[in-house]
């Protein structure tokens, strides 16, 4: 006669056949190899969505930012509130990199001040993240919105973000007897 044991469970050495440990104080045998099987934890199919946000000071940026923020609570997801920079006129390479650093850290302070102003409107905290972005980076992300493949390489590896496809409607087929 064959003995198969299931992939998970350990095999015995050759000869050697499990004993109990013969009845306890208690009155029940108990066996030594025994031990509670360890599970892996759970985790989430998908991640957390996040949020992406243009804040660029009008009113209707402000508006966005605190619906997002509710949003934000409601899905648990993080909001990323982005400033965005316009391409500085001229020569990138003539020498104006104090003027582009001090224009990203202004933008940094209005974009988180904006911030600030929205989670104490809404009293959401803990969900925000703040980041400048250049125009060119900023287009990329709005392409991939409406439609446009997103390939990104890093140095894990690569990333193709594409629409999702609907898919037709199957008709549905009802069981015999139904």
């Amino acid at each position: 006669m064959s003995d198969t044991r299931p992939s998970w469970e350990p095999d015995s050495a050759p000869g050697t056949e499990p004993q109990s440990a013969g009845p306890t104080a208690s009155g029940r045998g108990q066996s030594p190899g025994v031990e509670p099987l360890r599970l892996p934890p759970l985790l989430p199919r998908r991640q957390n969505p996040w949020l992406v946000v243009e804040v660029d000071g009008s009113v209707a940026g402000h508006g966005a930012l605190v619906w997002a923020l509710r949003e934000a609570a409601r899905r648990e997801a993080t909001v990323v509130a982005v400033s965005v920079l316009q391409a500085p006129d001229g020569d990138p390479l003539d020498g104006s990199a104090r003027v582009q650093v001090r224009a990203h850290l202004a933008a940094h302070n209005r974009l988180e001040a904006q911030v600030l102003r929205a989670i104490a409107e809404t009293g959401v905290h803990g969900r925000t993240r703040t980041a400048v972005l250049e125009r060119p980076v900023f287009e990329a992300l709005m392409a991939a919105t409406h439609g446009a493949d997103l390939v990104v390489v890093g140095a894990r590896g690569k990333t193709l973000l594409r629409q999702a496809v609907a898919r037709p409607a199957a008709p549905r087929r009802l069981a015999r007897g139904a």
